[in-house]
């Protein structure tokens, strides 16, 4: 079968073009802007590439074409289809046709720690032999992919609550009939297209209804946002997992670089490995209660992370230049720029934290989160700030100690003057941030070079 998938280049439509070409299936798709690494991945799998959405790329006539959620009327690829009445559907309802149903998925949801989670899940059940398929939303070093499809029972997901498509606005996760379930936290995001908490409180309820009787959700107990979604109706097993929960863990290293693991108050295993911060240990924690529910003994997730290393773009240490460290991380979301700034001044202490920010997200530019930014910012001693486009709010206003810049290169002027060994530069943005880390890091090394 011929399957042409319209947004192609993102993590999630990339990985369902990965598992469609392990099918056997032929496989094309296009995208606005075709680029490295995901073309190259895409490329080297066989998959013909277009740049734009014209209608020509539809002829020959694939026998489906899969839409992305980001693609809505008006484009021409999409008139398209509809006009040749040309079969369609979502990636999220292909992937639950023509995989997930035969299998026993694992699933991760919630507004913070996904990919994460998912991809910590998903080393541990590889480590411990049982080669499960993933898709999750970034590339897993272990792995070099974001998906894979196996011979294995078990499927790890990341299950997010974006929208599925133009013509299905149900949240993507409720096509995915998780036999286990992880959610790790909730608050308000997607300001685009979610009014509310309550509206997405609704879609996670969906999520609940469509997990079985003999299926496991496994929540924070203290999150009264989750809390208040069970109270809605749940009909599965259920553990708790965090504080005051049926799972705990105890910090043996206040970087979060060792810990105990309790289960019901006994301590059944420890950890040590290399990532940092609270809510890494969450994520961890998790994992290895979701691993421990398909047969996994708590000893061998904890042995498996002592081996395991972080997606991209996770606190991700990029390089050190005449003494300054630069990282790259995913935050987005003020709790997110919050708890990972809370890992980094764990594990170096005194040293100065410079936080480089870009407000990129539809919420973010809508200024939802702007009077809790400054309290997410609080760790950092020097605030760097992108001021987004077309935003009817000021940065400068709502987070006064920034340095606030409209350009990439204000920016990298400013950090370049004000730097100096020993300095931790942690740069955070959900995109590519006009490759602000490259661009910083060619001119620290001119002028370490022009001083030496």
């Amino acid at each position: 079968m011929h399957l042409h998938i319209l947004g192609i280049c993102g993590t999630f439509m990339g990985g369902i073009a990965a598992l469609a070409k392990a099918l056997g299936h032929q496989v094309s798709g296009s995208d606005a802007q075709v680029y490295p690494p995901m073309s190259d991945q895409l490329q080297q799998l066989g998959i013909d590439l277009y740049e734009g959405y014209d209608a020509e790329q539809l002829e020959p006539r694939p026998d489906l074409v899969i839409i992305g959620n980001a693609l809505s009327r008006g484009n021409p690829a999409v008139e398209a289809v509809l006009s040749q009445r040309i079969p369609y559907t979502s990636g999220a309802q292909w992937l639950h046709d023509n995989i997930l149903q035969d299998k026993w998925v694992l699933a991760v949801a919630g507004t913070h720690g996904k990919t994460t989670t998912a991809s910590i899940l998903t080393w541990i059940l590889e480590d411990a032999g049982l080669n499960p398929s993933f898709l999750v939303g970034g590339v897993l070093p272990q792995f070099a992919a974001s998906a894979a499809l196996t011979d294995s029972n078990f499927f790890v997901i990341e299950a997010d609550e974006y929208d599925t498509a133009f013509f299905d606005k149900r949240s993507k996760f409720v096509h995915y009939c998780p036999s286990t379930l992880i959610l790790n936290n909730l608050e308000f995001d997607h300001a685009d297209i979610f009014p509310d908490l309550a509206a997405i409180q609704r879609q996670f309820h969906h999520l609940l209804r469509i997990v079985p009787e003999h299926g496991r959700v496994l929540y924070p107990a203290t999150d009264q946002a989750i809390s208040e979604v069970l109270a809605q109706g749940c009909w599965s097993e259920t553990e708790t997992v965090g504080a005051a929960s049926e799972w705990q863990a105890q910090l043996m290293q206040p970087a979060g670089t060792a810990f105990k693991v309790l289960h019901r108050d006994i301590e059944v295993g420890q950890v040590e490995w290399a990532l940092l911060g609270q809510h890494n240990v969450h994520n961890a924690l998790m994992a290895i209660a979701a691993a421990h529910h398909v047969g996994v003994p708590v000893q061998v997730s904890c042995e498996a992370l002592r081996k395991y290393t972080a997606p991209k773009r996770r606190l991700e240490h990029i390089e050190q230049v005449a003494g300054i460290d630069l990282y790259d991380d995913f935050a987005h979301h003020p709790t997110a720029i919050k708890t990972t700034l809370a890992g980094l001044r764990a594990a170096v202490g005194n040293k100065r934290i410079v936080a480089v920010l870009e407000p990129r997200s539809n919420t973010m530019k809508q200024g939802v989160h702007k009077d809790s930014l400054g309290s997410a910012l609080a760790l950092a001693d020097e605030i760097v700030l992108l001021q987004p486009e077309q935003s009817s709010w000021s940065l400068a206003e709502a987070v006064p100690k920034a340095y606030v810049g409209t350009q990439t290169s204000e920016l990298i002027a400013h950090l370049v003057s004000i730097l100096k060994p020993g300095d931790q530069v942690v740069i955070m943005s959900n995109g590519g941030f006009d490759n602000i880390h490259q661009r910083l890091l060619t001119e620290l090394r001119a002028l370490h070079l022009g001083e030496s």
